[in-house]
């Protein structure tokens, strides 16, 4: 199956950002959509959103930190479309703040959220895949693991361990999957309002420059519309004025 027509895709993360505008485009372009976040409500509004433009969705609430809620997910798609094409991971939460404000529960957060919760969609969809014979995992990643600043270090660990993750299950995917990861710079989503420490949620509600959410939406697009022997592997999107 080329292009995006008929594609059966689910997204977490879909209740705003970066997953919304995903789950808007691909369903315009054709995609059959199952909406994965923790807020229902969001969900259902954007479900509606769809199909009054006549595009075709599903939902169900997500929390990736469970791995039980991944598999509803998958079986959403399955029940209802009797197949899932591409998985796009990108539920993701950023309470960024000083290694010194030993802020413990927001490391873990990042890990069960940005990590853990990557692994639990690869267990949920990857069987799935293999069964198929197709299939692709779309990572949301971020340029904080390419440029590692104070502050962020924790976030950009968790992020650069699904960037190892993803390479390795790319060389282990055979000639009928596909993974590819997508790497946003500074993007205009609820990002900020995650971040407890309150000086640097500040300091990156100050930025200027962010892309919208739309910007990221096209990457995931292109690579989804590929062939299926092209496998894009990594794509980073930035605003021109990030450093």
């Amino acid at each position: 199956m080329t292009g995006i027509d008929g594609k059966v895709v689910a997204i977490t993360g879909a209740g705003s950002g970066i997953g919304e505008a995903s789950a808007l485009l691909l369903a315009s372009r054709g995609a059959k959509l199952v909406l994965g976040a923790r807020r229902g409500d969001r969900l259902e509004a954007l479900a509606a959103r769809i199909e009054a433009a006549g595009g075709t969705a599903a939902w169900t609430t997500t929390d990736v930190r469970r791995r039980e809620d991944l598999a509803d997910l998958v079986a959403c798609a399955r029940n209802r479309y009797g197949a899932l094409d591409v998985l796009v991971s990108n539920a993701g939460v950023g309470p960024i703040s000083p290694f010194d404000e030993l802020r413990v529960e927001d490391w873990d957060q990042m890990i069960d959220v940005n990590f853990r919760g990557v692994l639990h969609g690869i267990a949920a969809a990857l069987p799935v895949f293999r069964a198929q014979g197709r299939g692709q995992f779309v990572n949301v990643v971020s340029t904080a693991g390419l440029r590692i600043v104070p502050n962020q270090a924790v976030y950009a660990a968790t992020k650069n361990a699904v960037r190892t993750v993803s390479e390795g299950l790319r060389q282990e995917a055979g000639p009928d999957l596909r993974v590819t990861v997508v790497s946003p710079g500074y993007v205009a989503t609820e990002f900020a309002d995650s971040i407890t420490s309150p000086d640097i949620r500040s300091q990156v509600q100050a930025v200027d420059f962010a892309l919208s959410p739309d910007d990221i939406a096209r990457a995931v697009a292109f690579a989804i519309e590929q062939p299926p022997n092209v496998d894009v592997g990594d794509i980073v999107v930035r605003p021109t004025a990030q450093g």
